[in-house]
């Protein structure tokens, strides 16, 4: 036998003697479990480095896309974008890119939930406890895309209770889930039309409320969860559930580029990247720099934009001309304007603010039949803008 074979044998072994209860499977079963795995050099495994992912600036095309992602960088009150399209279109590779472009912002240090130290109506309950009269720690961490696998079960998402602990110590202890990761920070879900009709209630929940709440055996916890959630799906796999998609602050359709040219320049780099990930990264470098500094940039002006009694109204236009079901889509709208006004640099939104955000904000809000085609006639959108004086 060569060493693998007998280092094996040897688990089998181990694994038989120490098992507490009867065991059915003999040696031999459990060796050919063994040897049917292919072996793991676990030296590579232990020095291999993380990739860095592909530059948001060096994405092609699908403009759309990339700007309803800044605007939610710019201001993460926004309320997250849907991104929907074909398979191979960058979706998944523009929301992880964008990773490298969330600037850092203060928290509160050690803080599971990274708390706002400046927000103290939404702390959690042990930041309350520690610093309700005291001056909390301050560190400086990154904003992150948190990602929530579709197969995610409802613990893994909103976090568990320790029920043992709670009866045997008469404290609550609770270990963190995805929501609590996600707090201040961008939720990613790939294929979010498959999420399971559970799940999808917990994220309306907290997407509503900024709070997670667990309740089990009639032990309660709850910890701030307020995120951006960013969704992707192909249409082709099963439509979304219209009270998620109003969760959606913006929406935007994407398809394949059709330009020959562009399309070979897609090619171009994504060979080069999958060649030889550092160099192509340092040669983006400065791009991305430039676009960081253009989002802090922003970050600072938005709070000095101003929107005039006359912008409102055209809103409330708008959305009645589209026929949009509620008043959110027109708060939407206006936040949406704001942002587009940041990153632009003005003070004021204008008229062109509010076209654009009306074509990024309301299509997913039209009211609509089942397995009707939404179909939109911007024409008339254009006409109110242009006839307001």
């Amino acid at each position: 036998m060569c060493d693998e074979t007998v280092f094996y044998k040897k688990i089998c072994e181990e694994t038989l003697i120490r098992a507490k209860h009867p065991c059915l499977l003999t040696t031999d079963y459990i060796f050919l479990f063994f040897i049917s795995i292919e072996p793991i050099d676990f030296k590579e495994d232990i020095s291999m480095k993380r990739q860095g992912t592909f530059p948001f600036t060096a994405i092609i095309g699908q403009d759309t896309m990339k700007r309803a992602l800044v605007l939610n960088v710019v201001n993460p009150k926004l309320g997250g974008v849907l991104i929907q399209g074909e398979k191979g279109t960058a979706k998944s590779t523009a929301v992880r890119a964008l990773a490298d472009l969330l600037p850092p912002r203060r928290c509160i240090k050690g803080c599971r939930f990274h708390d706002d130290p400046d927000d103290k109506a939404n702390w959690c309950d042990e930041c309350h406890e520690k610093y309700d009269h005291a001056e909390p720690e301050v560190e400086m961490l990154p904003m992150k895309v948190v990602e929530l696998p579709v197969s995610a079960t409802e613990d893994r998402v909103v976090g568990t209770l320790d029920i043992e602990a709670a009866i045997r110590e008469g404290k609550r202890s609770f270990e963190t889930g995805i929501l609590a990761d996600a707090n201040r920070n961008i939720l990613y879900v790939d294929e979010i039309n498959l999420l399971d009709d559970h799940v999808v209630d917990v994220l309306l929940d907290s997407a509503a409320m900024g709070i997670n709440t667990v309740e089990r055996e009639g032990i309660s916890y709850s910890h701030p969860a307020r995120f951006s959630l960013v969704g992707t799906m192909n249409p082709e796999e099963g439509d979304i559930r219209p009270q998620l998609l109003d969760r959606f602050a913006l929406s935007v359709k994407v398809v394949g580029e059709q330009d020959p040219e562009k399309r070979a320049e897609i090619i171009k780099r994504r060979l080069a990247y999958e060649a030889d990930p550092q160099p192509f990264l340092d040669a983006w470098k400065d791009e991305q720099e430039k676009e960081v500094r253009r989002i802090e940039r922003a970050m600072k002006l938005l709070p000095q934009v101003t929107v005039s009694n006359d912008i409102l109204l055209l809103a409330a236009k708008i959305s009645i001309t589209l026929g949009v079901d509620g008043h959110r889509a027109d708060i939407t709208l206006i936040k949406t304007a704001e942002t587009i006004a940041a990153v632009e640099g003005h003070t004021e939104v204008t008229k062109e603010d509010i076209r654009e955000a009306s074509r990024l904000a309301l299509p997913h809000r039209m009211r609509r039949r089942p397995f009707e085609e939404q179909t939109l006639d911007w024409s008339e959108v254009d006409k109110v803008i242009d006839n307001e004086a």
